[in-house]
């Protein structure tokens, strides 16, 4: 997600986390993520703290995580509709 032309990410939606978005999930470390909460405090330029939860292949929330991504390496793969 460009911050320039792209909206931040926000909760409901389900994004691919992987190595562009932080090297820490490079390979098969990376994973779908659904969005539950963006932290508005300030970080380093481009970077957000995020709260979701990890999807299995059905869709099914597995895990509770917070993870520290780079906003333009986060792809969006579903936005939930308002």
């Amino acid at each position: 997600m460009n911050s320039t032309s792209t909206p931040a990410p926000e909760p409901g939606d389900v994004l691919a986390i992987g190595a562009a978005a932080s090297v820490q999930f490079a390979g098969d470390r990376g994973f779908r993520f659904r969005v539950t909460a963006v932290d508005k405090r300030w970080t380093y330029a481009d970077w957000v703290w995020l709260t979701g939860y990890v999807l299995d292949r059905d869709g099914t929330a597995v895990d509770r995580r917070e993870i520290f991504v780079q906003r333009d390496g986060l792809r969006l793969l579903y936005r939930r509709q308002r």
